[in-house]
């Protein structure tokens, strides 16, 4: 449902991914603690002069929306924040952090 006059109806969290831990060889050139955020429902941003793995990020988009939203208590997702990258050779692991909560119009939203 949309509110009038711009106001807000819903919350999401901005998120960030980090590049947690490699346990093998970095074939993509990923490094522990790079990252890349997704801002105000689906803005995905990546720090100036760096980059992120398209195979690591297609590892972790599919849960990026249940994470913005608030989940009962007893839902895995709730608990769990690591996600493994697909390359055996470099077992990658990211970490999604919740960052903060932006009030949006889910009118504004595709």
């Amino acid at each position: 449902m949309t509110e009038p006059d711009g106001v807000a109806d819903m919350e999401l969290y901005d998120l960030r991914v980090v590049v947690d831990s490699i346990g093998g060889r970095s074939v993509c050139g990923l490094a522990v603690g790079d990252s890349f955020e997704l801002t105000n429902s689906a803005e995905l941003r990546i720090p100036a002069g760096k980059h992120f793995c398209v195979y690591a990020l297609q590892s972790v988009l599919p849960l990026l929306p249940a994470k913005q939203r608030d989940l009962p208590a007893a839902d895995w997702l709730e608990r769990d924040t690591l996600v493994a990258c697909p390359d055996p050779e470099e077992r990658l692991v990211m970490r999604i952090e919740r960052s903060r909560r932006v009030a949006l119009r889910s009118g504004d939203l595709t």
